[in-house]
């Protein structure tokens, strides 16, 4: 599988093209700046790109079977979400290739809520120095829901409440619009088991047009 891979020097995206590689997939590997070429993983080609250019998007795309974004903007720069959204979908209309695009868990529902209750808008899970991100991310997923080409195949992927560097276990659970708990009622997963639900998908899709999460 030939796989683009937008904000490949950040913490997940740099482990999403590691664990690609690990399974004989061809990476091409996004970065704004070249200066970051030198964070990013030898195996992978390397690339200069923007995912809110939809005239990037569409150029590094072509040919590809899959997209996947993981960009995460710098603190007061929480916009910059929304630009590559509208980009990555003008760009990828273009191209018709699968998107997978790392989101937020602001917008998942608290469990016994019934549907009432964001994650976005519960201090136990979204501290107030988490609001601007997690308010940038619900906005991320509605221009996905509203703008998306009706012909396009994509999935917005949610992490749980706390997602952090660690092991490689190969272990974790799917859900839907509901923030997943474990049985001491934490939402955690580490970064590279979140790679491993990801490349799961990228090989075998599940979801097409919805939102999936993922947890211990």
């Amino acid at each position: 599988m030939r796989i683009t891979v937008f904000g490949a020097a950040g913490n997940v995206g740099s482990r999403l093209v590691t664990e690609a590689l690990s399974r004989g997939h061809e990476v091409t590997a996004v970065v704004r700046d070249p200066a970051r070429f030198t964070a990013l993983h030898p195996g992978a080609t390397h690339r200069v790109g923007d995912a809110a250019d939809a005239g990037d998007v569409a150029a590094l795309s072509d040919g590809q079977d899959l997209v996947v974004s993981a960009t995460r903007p710098a603190p007061g720069n929480e916009e910059g979400l929304l630009l590559a959204a509208r980009g990555l979908l003008a760009g990828l209309g273009t191209t018709g290739v699968r998107l997978l695009l790392v989101g937020g868990a602001g917008s998942l529902t608290v469990p016994g809520t019934e549907g009432r209750v964001r994650v976005s808008d519960d201090p136990r899970y979204v501290p107030e120095e988490w609001r601007p991100i997690a308010e940038a991310c619900n906005e991320q997923y509605a221009v996905v829901l509203r703008h998306a080409p009706a012909h396009l195949d994509w999935a917005y992927v949610s992490p749980p409440a706390l997602l952090e560097p660690g092991r490689r276990t190969g272990r974790y659970r799917l859900g839907a619009d509901e923030l997943l708990l474990d049985d001491a009622g934490r939402s955690a997963l580490s970064m590279e088991d979140f790679a491993v639900a990801l490349l799961d998908e990228a090989e075998r899709p599940k979801h097409h047009r919805v939102r999936f999460t993922v947890a211990y």
